[in-house]
């Protein structure tokens, strides 16, 4: 439930997108949230690993060039 929400907070993402990209990490281990500018990824990145981090949720992610 907590990927699911913060999916759909910092990614605004529907709760079925959410579930879809959730689904996917947990069976394969990685998933895409979105495609964004560096500057813009690195900051979604950085607000979603303090939230995580305030949440106490072991909660990883990583920006990738295309």
């Amino acid at each position: 439930e907590f990927v699911v929400y913060v999916l759909q907070r910092f990614f605004s993402m529907s709760s079925d997108q959410a579930t879809a990209i959730m689904l996917n990490v947990h069976q394969r281990g990685v998933g895409v949230c979105g495609v964004y500018s560096y500057e813009v990824a690195e900051a979604k990145a950085t607000q979603v690993m303090d939230y995580a981090r305030q949440n106490e949720h072991p909660l990883q992610l990583q920006i990738e060039k295309d």
